[in-house]
Formats: C-alpha cells, structure tokens, sequence
C-alpha cells in the first residue's frame, strides 16, 4: 500500500526536474558558474571542520561525483575538481541515479565507513540545496566505547618508551597521558606556546578552531627539559617542539609508527596502542580520580559534553568488572 503512493511521488519528482532542471538555492545562484572545489572548501572551512574531516568528505565526494550512470563516459580529475557549482549539481542531482549507484558501491564497507560516506554526501546535498532522499538511510552500527590500556599494558608502554633509542618516544607518551592531546595537537604545539613554570600549554586552532589550556606535571616539565637540549643539536626548521632527525615538524604518522614500535618493545598487539588511545586513558584516569565531567571536556577540547559522556560508561564497565573479580575470590576463600 505504499509503495505506489512513493513510486508516484517518485515519478512526479523526475517529471519536474526533467523538465525544469534541479534548482540552486538563492545563496548560490550568484555563484552558480564558480568552481565548486573552492567554494565547497570555504564552506566547510566557515563551518569549523577540521583538517582531518574535510579529508575524509572529499574522498567520499570525489567517489560520488566520478560515479558513472549507465551508459556515460568515466570523467578525469580534472573534469570532476573543474565543475562549477550549476554543473556539479547537475551531476548529483539526487533522484537521476548517481546517488544510489554510489551507496550500492559501498555495500561491502562497515556501518562506521558508510555512515561517514553517507554524512559526507548529505552535507553536500544540503549546501546545493537539495533534499536528501528519503529512503537512503543511514545503517545503524553498534556504540563503540572509547579503547584504553589496562594498568599493567600502560605501565608495560611507559617502560618501553623509557627504555627506547628514540628520544621523542618518552616525551610523546607523558605528554598525551598527561594533557590529552590529540596527536595532531602535539605536532603542531610550538615550544612558544608552552609555559613551563605555569605547568601548561596553549593550544593553538584545535579541532573545530578552538584554543584551549592543557595542563601537566612536572614529569612532562622533566622531559622538555631534557628534550630541548637534543632539539637544538637537530638544528630545527622553525618552533615545533616535535621534530625529526632532520629538524622538520614531527607528522601524526610519524608518532602511530612509533607507537607500533613501543608497542613491539612493550609485548602487546600494535592496533592496542594509538595516540589516541592514551588520550582516552588520560581521560578515564582523570574520571577515576574524582574528576567531573565538564572540567574533562573542557581539557580535552570536546565540542559537546554528550562526546565526554561516553567515559562514564567505560568507569561503568571497569566498575561492573571489579566487582566481578572480588566476587569471584570472596567465593574462593
């Protein structure tokens, strides 16, 4: 009973824009013959999305775009990047086909990777002014709680980063542990932007734009101290205070490949150890230790308190897994 009544709005949608063509909407009629590259950056630039998500937008729009109809000649890079804005939407025009191919591709990819493509193309459907269609739906995927190290795999990392020829590997997991950076704020932390008789750190255009305060102890005062020296003998390209054998500024991949080496030395799997990974123990250990909720996010850098929220679940967790154990040897005796 209703499948006709959408089949037929269905139809009605394609006549209109047979006929009439799909509409831009009044705020970008003027810039109806620009790029859409450059426009669509700034958008997403205005909007505060970060380095990291408008990659990861554009990887999924330029698969979308360069989708095929049946029938249509495969465009190059610079024929898809080189559209204008009238032409781009021409091309995604939501009811023609493309879309649907597209999502089709993606049928082998886990909910997590479809949902981010899907949020992806929705953004850009809303910036063209078009109505996402509504039996697309996004896949539900499972909550995934936040991955810590337990206390005897972390005491196993900070021995083997003491312990390890490089010397960025010791500095690098007492900062992360003891600020929470992200590893992409570490990189780009400048030895200006530290105050080492304060104990703290700005850092400067985080995720979302932001500038925020970062705390730590005099554990990561000791190992600036004793990093700087080594920093100048590298003769370095400008203030970062990471930097490579080379002086240049120390890269996020650089610091997963240490990571999987601290990861060998320390005896556990590499996908256990990521920066990422002390961040969330900085966070629950912060939690354990008495620590609320808003004081947490704000020293993470959460946009929302909701994205804070899901800590509490892992204290839950680790709660419900004490008890267990005590139960277990209070049988035994």
């Amino acid at each position: 009973m209703r499948i006709e009544p959408y089949k037929a709005k269905h139809r009605a949608v394609q006549q209109r824009l047979y006929t009439e063509g799909p509409e831009l909407p009044p705020r970008l009629v003027n810039r109806a013959h620009l790029p859409w590259l450059g426009s669509y950056t700034t958008q997403m630039q205005t909007e505060g999305k970060s380095v990291n998500t408008q990659k990861s937008y554009m990887i999924a729009l330029r698969h979308m775009i360069e989708m095929p109809l049946p029938g249509e000649d495969i465009i190059t890079e610079l024929e898809r990047d080189s559209m204008d804005i009238e032409q781009l939407l021409e091309r995604v025009e939501p009811f023609n086909g493309r879309l649907d191919l597209w999502v089709h591709s993606l049928i082998d990819r886990s909910p997590s990777t479809v949902k981010a493509r899907l949020a992806a193309a929705n953004h850009l459907m809303n910036w063209l002014g078009q109505k996402w269609p509504e039996h697309l739906i996004r896949p539900k995927s499972g909550k995934k709680l936040p991955r810590t190290l337990t206390s005897r795999e972390l005491s196993l990392v900070k021995e083997a980063a003491a312990c390890s020829e490089d010397p960025v590997a010791n500095l690098v997991v007492t900062m992360i542990l003891d600020t929470g950076l992200r590893v992409s704020e570490l990189c780009d932390l400048s030895v200006s932007d530290i105050d080492l008789a304060d104990h703290s750190a700005m850092v400067i255009d985080g995720k979302g734009g932001k500038d925020r305060l970062v705390l730590f102890t005099q554990a990561t005062v000791a190992r600036i101290l004793a990093w700087l020296p080594l920093r100048e003998e590298r003769e370095p390209q400008g203030d970062f205070l990471l930097i490579s054998k080379a002086g240049t500024p120390l890269q996020s991949r650089t610091v997963q490949r240490l990571m999987d080496r601290l990861a060998d030395d320390a005896g556990i799997p590499r996908g256990r150890l990521t920066p990422h990974v002390l961040r969330h123990n900085f966070a629950t250990g912060l939690l354990e230790r008495g620590a609320d909720l808003v004081s947490i996010q704000r020293l993470l850098g959460h946009a929302s308190i909701a994205t804070t929220r899901v800590y509490l679940e892992i204290s839950d967790q680790t709660l419900r897994e004490i008890y267990k154990r005590a139960q277990t040897t209070e049988t035994e005796d």
